[in-house]
């Protein structure tokens, strides 16, 4: 492979990042560095009436939040500049003036009237709604005379006849047939480029050698390809992805799931969760491995790995995927991803979480291996935090309590007070209630069901011992004392 591979990911900053761009924006991120080329971003921002400064600030935050960075592009420049589409007009212009002098355009005078009556005569026939070429007719003159009139125009690219033919490197060999493909608008009447122009513009000037983007683009490659070949240019090499699908096997839509990278960033899901998962959309390391490193997707990535059909979104298995990053890094890095989840929960302000840091770190590990995305953890949590009289219990905690009754938590309770107020272990006095619960003729299930929902409301969770150790003391027996009342209340 050469090593002046460069590619480019060109996201609009019309809104926030779909979570199909972000696989798009990885998988060309990937191949430049597996084959030692340049990644280039470029903002198509020429949608002026609804790009921002700050949805592209945020397309950039949550590209670097999964873990890419860019060669050239906004902030770290280059030499193909510049990077935003809307500061390259003059060079569009000086290139469809090109095009139009070539014959490879021509101008359009057909009013939105007209345009309309087509359409619906040829809907109603039954034919391909296309332009007609009514004004290809026109001679120099006429235009010159209707420019000179004022008269409002499009300037439209001539498909010639024939067949367009590319080799997609996932797709293989594709054709389209030229008569399938419109005389398509490249300068709107009030002179802005559109899309399928500028596109081929900015690819060619910026040396662009593959372009690698979703399966939704293939029906433009006819009409980018063509245009390359009127300019006497050599086209890149075009990958199209696969989509990414919703659970009704259409296209991933806010019906079936989130879009936004940005809505899983706020849910709390690891970032480098998402970096593999959405690799996993349309991509496998090596068939087996679901979990991998984007250290390890920048060395294996290969067009042939792509699947050609549609990969469904599934959430569970997203989830599944957040929790073996969560459950199984380093906690020290946990607590600090968690500590914007508590405060925005309400559970701590940004003063206690230094105050309190190794008390939280020992709370976060108590329910590390139960959680999968960072929102969980104030869930978890929230026991610790309730008044001692309001800890809130769950069906099946009641019905496990029920089930066995108060006594043993009652004779336990004048047990464990003088211990719990000396400075015994978690290990301590573990060891020292199993003894108990044997001397005193109960099982194991007759104390811990009725005491764990007192603690913490719920039918499972952290070791018990540990959580009366995160309690204190006097929270642990205030809320033993509290839930022998309100157990034997609810009978």
């Amino acid at each position: 492979m050469s090593e002046n591979v460069r590619v480019r990911f060109a996201p609009s900053p019309t809104g926030r990042l779909h979570i199909g761009g972000a696989r798009t924006a990885l998988f060309n991120w990937a191949y430049a560095r597996r084959h030692g080329g340049k990644f280039i971003l470029r903002v198509e921002d020429t949608d002026r009436e609804r790009s921002t400064a700050e949805f592209e600030s945020a397309i950039l935050e949550g590209m670097s939040w999964l873990g890419m960075d860019w060669d050239e592009g906004p902030v770290v420049g280059g030499d193909f500049g510049p990077y935003r589409q809307s500061e390259r007009l003059e060079a569009h212009l000086e290139v469809a003036e090109e095009l139009e002098k070539g014959g490879h355009a021509y101008r359009c005078f057909c009013t939105s009237e007209r345009l309309g009556e087509l359409r619906e005569k040829q809907i109603a026939t039954k034919q391909t709604a296309a332009y007609d070429r009514k004004c290809t007719a026109l001679t120099q003159d006429e235009v010159t005379h209707n420019l000179a009139a004022g008269l409002p125009s499009v300037l439209r690219f001539r498909v010639p006849e024939g067949e367009t033919k590319f080799t997609d490197e996932i797709r293989g060999d594709v054709s389209f047939s030229n008569k399938e493909v419109d005389d398509w608008i490249m300068l709107r009447a009030d002179g802005s480029p559109t899309y399928n122009f500028v596109v081929v513009c900015d690819d060619s000037a910026m040396k662009i050698t593959h372009v690698i983007r979703g399966e939704e683009h293939l029906t433009n490659t006819p009409k980018q390809v063509l245009l390359y070949r009127a300019l006497g240019l050599e086209a890149p090499s075009f990958a199209h992805l696969p989509l990414i699908l919703g659970t009704d096997k259409k296209k991933l839509s806010k019906r079936t799931g989130d879009t936004a990278l940005d809505d899983y960033r706020e849910r709390g899901f690891p970032p480098e969760a998402v970096m593999n998962f959405l690799c996993l959309q349309g991509w496998a390391l090596d068939g087996e491995t679901e979990v991998f490193s984007i250290d390890q997707l920048a060395k294996n990535f290969a067009f042939s790995a792509v699947s050609k059909g549609g990969s469904v979104f599934d959430l569970q298995k997203f989830l599944w995927l957040a929790g073996e990053y969560t459950q199984k890094g380093e906690l020290e890095a946990l607590v600090e991803r968690a500590k914007p989840f508590m405060v925005s929960a309400g559970l701590m302000t940004q003063a206690e979480l230094s105050e309190r840091g190794e008390w939280l770190k020992a709370a976060i590990g108590s329910v590390q291996e139960r959680v999968r995305i960072y929102s969980e953890i104030p869930e978890q949590l929230a026991y610790l935090f309730a008044t001692d009289a309001e800890v809130v219990y769950d069906e099946k905690a009641v019905k496990n309590a029920k089930k066995r009754g108060v006594d043993a938590m009652s004779n336990y309770f004048e047990w464990v007070r003088p211990r719990l107020e000396s400075s015994s272990t978690p290990a301590e006095l573990r060891e020292e209630t199993r003894t108990w619960i044997g001397e005193n003729g109960f099982k194991f299930p007759d104390l811990f069901q009725p005491l764990r929902c007192a603690l913490t409301g719920a039918a499972g969770g952290p070791d018990l011992f540990d959580v009366m150790e995160l309690l204190g003391p006097e929270s642990s027996l205030a809320r033993i004392q509290h839930g022998l009342s309100r157990l034997v209340d609810s009978e």
